[in-house]
């Protein structure tokens, strides 16, 4: 074992490529348009670039192991041998991708958001029987793929105890069984692992453990303190370095400090060094540059942090917050902001480069105080809050909206996008770039959301969507047409797989100069008798899903979009839209990791969105829209938005959310056609799912629905399942019907 870590680190990077080299190879490779050689390649010149371009930028502590084909906790489950039979076969790439993916008839493991963040993790499946072997391959290839280019690098895997409490019990497990409860079987896996990397020659490995900065119990904690005793009391294993973000460790910090890890890291970006004298001995891994944002680091703050940090505990290693995924590669790229504003951005390179001129400054700085600066306070900031008005109570609006829209029992419908073709993309881009005139884009729009409708009506949906052609985004387009917005050419951020988004960057005042969605809501609804959805997107996800400003408190900024979204809603009324959908996917994810502030949060995040939508007539129907993040936990919150429809993911979870709804009191949605995954449903699943959501919703209650928009789905994929889906809606109708006779 070596007791030297070095002096800066970064916990991860982005991994798709700059030019999301990645995305493209693997979709390639999954439409068989390129051989699994040609993706390998891809994905050797990802890794090599970015180990070649950290060193260049002064890192000095170079992660391996970072690089995933599609999530760092399927790789994970790989690497513990945790493959659910189901999913094996003789090629271990199609084995992975069954699993992320789904095969021909077979579902692929359920999906929901990694704590805080908009990236989705693979939800492992554990049970009493799961048989744990070592698969090493990874991880010791990244090893010695980095050492052929002259470079020592530290393997990053996601430790044993996250990996266990994020983890679902297999089908078929007891009452009671937690995945926690093969920790000792795991534990020994994680010790092979170890044992295989010191004889590799590798100094150090850094294993994450985000999940210690939400509230754990005793017995969690007992499991931690068992786990890194084991893995620490090893005699032939690398030195260990624990990796925390997201938050404080509060309760499992000393529980660290009393294991005989070398090294624990702190994100002193959203938590504090509170309880770090525990630690003296032992190397601090201090993330003080923000791997969450992409504003550039105050210096001297940082500074003074890790001062603080370095008197109290002793050893310090500059690092940032977290892994750098969640940000872009290089805010150099964006020649198109304004320089003011780029002058205050930091990217993932920038970041790195910020980490290593604080290990600099850090080392050059004598004593252990920097006269004038101390560790940075949260600063109270005045909040002007909003108060909703209600509207009538669901049953007055139910029977209004009954009586105006006329709609069968169970009413099917999409949640808004349809599939963006390669053709509009390309209009997009030439737009863009001034190749097509703002006319020809639109006549293009336009005839798209001619066959959108079409398409709908002959396949016999209910409530019908415009498609959102014009959209790129469904956050994006709404920070294209709000002020306080600023939107990036290269700012692409891994969502999942080989999906990705922009985030827009929220700089400023929020402000809505005109109506933004009203015309093509309007268009669309000239060309049915139909009801046609206006489709926006809410005022937290909007928030959540943009690099936001951190000069004023959050719920201040959610309050300026959810102004500019109530004024939108007005509008679509007015214009006779009288179904409208205002999404907010976003509003679990945004809830804090501990207890203690969940309650605030949720308060003020249900009056933003009430604040928004509560102006709009009881004959107009408000519907909302959940996806891909338990929401079963906030099902009090979800229901005080008093939404009249609530659409929510279920098919890829199997029905998880409908253990919880219980009396849910107004319409709702629970998915029936996962479209994160390229396989068809057959009417006779989709009916089998009705069925089973009508043991928990009444049929004058229940909306059928997919998962989430069609966005990522080809037309041939979606019209078989939309049809499927229409066929199973009317087959279990026609025996409602049957059974009232």
């Amino acid at each position: 074992m070596t007791s030297s870590f070095p002096a800066s680190t970064a916990l991860g990077y982005p991994r798709i490529g700059p030019d999301r080299e990645l995305k493209r190879a693997l979709e390639s490779y999954w439409e068989g348009r390129s051989s699994r050689a040609g993706l390998e390649e891809t994905a050797r010149r990802v890794r090599e670039d970015t180990w070649r371009r950290l060193a260049a930028l002064g890192l000095e502590g170079l992660p391996s192991n970072t690089f995933s084909y599609y999530d760092q906790v399927l790789d994970t489950a790989v690497l513990l041998g945790a493959v659910p039979a189901r999913y094996r076969h003789d090629d271990d790439l199609t084995t992975y991708f069954a699993m992320a993916r789904g095969a021909e008839g077979i579902a692929p493991l359920r999906m929901t958001k990694w704590f805080d963040t908009n990236y989705h993790y693979i939800v492992p499946e554990i049970g009493p029987d799961t048989v744990f072997s070592l698969d090493a391959a990874k991880p010791l290839a990244e090893v010695r793929e980095a050492r052929a280019l002259g470079l020592e690098t530290r393997p990053v895997v996601v430790g044993p105890v996250t990996f266990l409490l994020l983890s679902q019990a297999a089908p078929g497990s007891p009452d009671g069984f937690a995945p926690l409860d093969r920790l000792d079987d795991a534990v020994e896996v994680y010790a092979r692992l170890l044992a295989e990397l010191a004889a590799e020659g590798v100094g150090w490995v850094q294993l994450d453990e985000p999940a210690l900065v939400a509230d754990r119990t005793a017995a969690e904690l007992a499991a931690v303190e068992a786990a890194y005793g084991r893995l620490g009391r090893l005699e032939n294993r690398p030195a260990l370095l624990v990796a925390s973000y997201f938050g404080d460790l509060g309760d499992a910090l000393p529980v660290l400090a009393g294991t005989p890890v070398e090294a624990v890291g702190l994100d002193l970006v959203r938590g504090t060094a509170h309880g770090v004298e525990a630690l003296a001995g032992k190397t601090v891994v201090a993330g003080v540059v923000s791997g969450r944002d992409v504003w550039r680091t105050d210096r001297d703050r940082a500074l003074a942090m890790l001062l603080a940090v370095r008197e109290r505990a002793g050893r310090v290693v500059v690092s940032t917050s977290c892994s750098l995924l969640h940000v872009p590669y290089d805010v150099e790229r964006e020649t198109g902001l304004d320089p003011a504003l780029r002058e205050r951005l930091a990217f993932a390179e920038q970041k790195v480069a910020e980490v290593a001129d604080l290990a600099a400054l850090l080392a050059a700085t004598p004593g252990r105080h920097l006269p004038g600066h101390s560790a940075p306070e949260d600063r109270p900031h005045p909040s002007r809050v909003r108060a909703a008005e209600g509207r009538a109570p669901y049953a007055v609006r139910a029977a209004a909206q009954a009586e105006h829209l006329k709609l069968p029992l169970l009413p099917v419908t999409t949640i808004g996008s349809f599939p963006q073709t390669g053709e509009l993309r390309r209009a997009r881009a030439a737009l863009a770039a001034g190749e097509i005139g703002e006319a020809a884009y639109e006549s293009m729009v336009r005839a798209e959301i001619e066959q959108v409708i079409a398409l709908q009506e002959r396949l016999g949906l209910d409530v019908l969507v415009h498609g959102e052609p014009e959209r790129n985004d469904m956050v994006q387009y709404f920070a294209e047409h709000l002020d306080g917005f600023a939107v990036t050419r290269h700012g692409w951020v891994q969502s999942y797989g080989s999906r990705c988004t922009r985030p827009p960057i929220l700089h400023g005042d929020v402000r809505r100069a005109e109506p933004i969605t009203v015309r093509w809501a309007e268009y669309a609804q000239s060309l049915t008798s139909k009801p046609v959805k206006g489709m926006l997107t809410g005022p937290v996800t909007i928030v959540a899903w943009s690099f936001v400003r951190d000069d004023l408190p959050l719920r201040e900024v959610v309050f300026q979009v959810a102004d500019a979204v109530r004024e939108e809603v007005g509008d679509l009324e007015e214009a006779g839209i009288r179904v409208i959908q205002v999404d907010e996917p976003a509003l679990r994810e945004l809830v804090p990791l501990r207890r203690a502030e969940q309650a605030a949060y949720l308060e003020w995040a249900v009056e933003a969105y009430r604040w928004a939508t509560s102006g709009a007539s009881e004959h107009t129907q408000i519907h909302t829209h959940l996806c891909y993040s338990d929401a079963d936990e906030i099902l009090a919150a979800i229901d005080a938005l008093d939404a009249d429809v609530t659409s929510i993911e279920s098919a890829r979870s199997r029905g998880r959310v409908l253990g919880a709804v219980g009396a849910f009191p107004r319409g709702l949605g629970p998915g029936v056609y996962d479209i994160h995954s390229p396989r068809v449903p057959g009417a006779d699943e989709v009916e089998h799912l009705l069925t089973e959501a009508l043991r928990t919703v009444p049929a004058e209650r229940l909306w059928v629905n997919p998962d989430c928009g069609l966005k990522t789905r080809s037309y041939e994929q979606v019209e078989a399942a939309l049809a499927n889906v229409v066929e199973a809606a009317a087959r279990v109708r026609e025996r409602l019907f049957r059974d009232v006779r």
